[in-house]
């Protein structure tokens, strides 16, 4: 992982890959079968080591949306996750010119976040069509974000409009169960 964060995905080589773990091209094909099964066991890890960082964060009781995804925010711009962000938005696109090989990937991509995001609004006990809309709109401001900053860095920018965005958020009329 920390060899596919500092070089990315795209022009992966075995070789320098095999170097960087200390084994050798041969073994990693071995293991792996190719290097595309390579990548998408690397991308599982990924979302792995996402979800653990992100499951810490389920715990906390939160009184609005917009405070959660503050929270999240910070956490996810701070300048040691951007290689991570420039990371998953390069595999993201890759998995989107080879959807049947990377299935799991973009599957995980969206179900995971979708579900993390809508939890906490079902178990106050908003309907869960009104609350993965919600979180479907939270995905896309937080992947839009995410994708401005990795390409600019305006942190003023990006963080006012943030601001504008989490009051927005607080103002979605969310229906609840009867």
């Amino acid at each position: 992982m920390d060899h596919l964060t500092a070089h990315g995905v795209a022009e992966v080589s075995l070789r320098p890959l095999a170097k960087a773990v200390d084994s050798s091209p041969r073994v990693l094909l071995y293991y792996f079968g190719s290097k595309e099964k390579l990548m998408v066991k690397a991308l599982a890890r990924l979302r792995e080591r996402q979800r653990a960082t992100y499951d810490r964060m389920k715990a906390a009781d939160f009184k609005t949306p917009s405070e959660a995804c503050r929270a999240i925010w910070q956490h996810m711009s701070a300048p040691e996750y951007e290689p991570l962000f420039r990371l998953f938005f390069e595999a993201y696109s890759m998995a989107l010119w080879r959807p049947r090989l990377y299935s799991e990937f973009l599957r995980t991509a969206v179900e995971d976040w979708l579900e993390f995001l809508s939890a906490p609004l079902i178990r106050k006990g908003y309907t869960r069509s009104d609350a993965r809309a919600h979180a479907t709109v939270v995905l896309a401001g937080f992947r839009g974000f995410m994708l401005d900053y990795c390409a600019s860095r305006d942190r003023a920018r990006l963080d006012r409009a943030v601001d504008l965005w989490l009051a927005a958020l607080d103002s979605i009329p969310l229906e609840r169960h009867p």
